[in-house]
């Protein structure tokens, strides 16, 4: 799989003794954008302020990185840095966090769990994407360890969470801001790239608050995230799943953003999982237009990720409680071991592919 010409997904990378400062990834090195463009936008310590100039600076920019990788490489080649001499940080700041819930397969295996003798689907669910804001402090680049929450478990109940999972998820960078009271414009005009996401959950505590008001500790100790920013641009696109019924006005979609990504969900170095992103009911497009049809403002460093992704069938399963159906069919490893849901130490990594491009991976252990 490609990490050539064709990707350039951005990071935040330094080497010892150095401050972080942003570059891309080219094959099994990183190009050093402040030595190799002679830009001080990318000596900041973040993505923030080069998401902030727009699309045709994301637009013209990449095409200049590409042009130096395919020209003259003797002019190039001093600036790109062997991986494993640099160390990968957060990519970007996040200024908020929305999680929604976009997959139609996700939430009926989630009905059927919770509600075996209902509708799966809530009245709404077929006519809005469904989120709630998240907590940003809590975004963690990959590799960071996470540490397992404790919190209420039921009536008189307090402890470590006993049913961790993760959930398989693909998370939009926001660059360019809306003024408050104005919904946003064109998707791309605003959202500059994809990266990987593990929103871990903590299920039991999420089962015991989550009514009246939706998730809140059970989502809030650790989101984590790949280091490496894909742009938009890359992206292969496809037709959106088809709707029914046809959505209201300001959710009808203006072009298409459906991404044809293919997800692996590894638990200790074993694939558990390949969610299909193409499955999904609403798309990005849609997410965004509904986070800022009511004024809400954007800002840079925005992440809205797409909720669990998964598939109609059981190999498809982005999240260990459709795996394992909430623990009452646990998945078998390849040591004979068992899970019904994580154990400390535990590593889910979880990585995809567009095409011929490479889109990383995120990872986090147990502890």
């Amino acid at each position: 799989m490609s990490w050539g010409v064709d990707n350039l997904p951005f990071g935040v990378f330094s080497s010892p003794g150095e401050s972080p400062r942003v570059g891309v990834r080219y094959g099994d090195r990183v190009l050093d954008l402040t030595a190799a463009l002679h830009d001080e936008v990318f000596a900041a310590p973040s993505l923030n302020p080069f998401l902030a100039r727009g699309r045709a600076a994301w637009h013209d920019t990449r095409t200049l990185i590409g042009n130096k990788l395919t020209g003259d490489l003797a002019v190039t080649e001093p600036h790109l840095i062997p991986l494993e001499q640099v160390r990968l940080h957060m990519p970007f700041e996040v200024a908020d966090y929305v999680d929604f819930y976009c997959s139609i397969d996700h939430a009926s295996n989630v009905g059927r769990i919770f509600r075996p003798d209902t509708e799966p689907l809530l009245p709404n669910w077929r006519h809005l994407p469904i989120g709630y804001h998240g907590r940003s402090g809590t975004v963690v680049v990959s590799g960071t360890p996470v540490k397992r929450p404790q919190g209420q478990l039921g009536p008189g109940r307090f402890g470590p969470c006993e049913k961790l999972d993760f959930e398989a998820e693909l998370g939009f960078v926001v660059g360019v801001p809306t003024e408050l009271g104005t919904p946003a414009g064109a998707f791309e005009d605003h959202v500059f790239g994809v990266t990987l996401v593990n929103d871990w959950s903590a299920r039991d505590v999420q089962a015991w608050e989550y009514r009246p008001l939706g998730p809140f500790l059970a989502k809030s100790f650790a989101t984590s995230i790949s280091p490496w920013v894909t742009p938009l641009e890359a992206l292969p696109r496809i037709p959106g799943r088809p709707q029914d019924p046809e959505p209201a006005a300001y959710l009808r979609r203006q072009g298409d953003w459906g991404l044809d990504i293919s997800v692996e969900v590894l638990l200790n170095g074993e694939v558990v999982s390949r969610p299909p992103y193409a499955s999904m009911y609403w798309t990005p497009d849609q997410m965004l237009a509904h986070m800022t049809v009511n004024g809400a403002s954007l800002r840079t460093g925005d992440l809205f990720a797409s909720g669990t992704i998964s598939g109609p069938e059981r190999g498809d399963r982005g999240s260990l409680i459709e795996l394992t159906w909430n623990g009452t069919d646990p998945i078998k490893l390849a040591s004979g071991e068992v899970r019904a849901f994580l154990q400390d130490g535990d590593t889910v990594t979880i990585r995809a592919t567009a095409g011929d491009l490479t889109l990383g991976e995120v990872s986090g252990t147990v502890v």
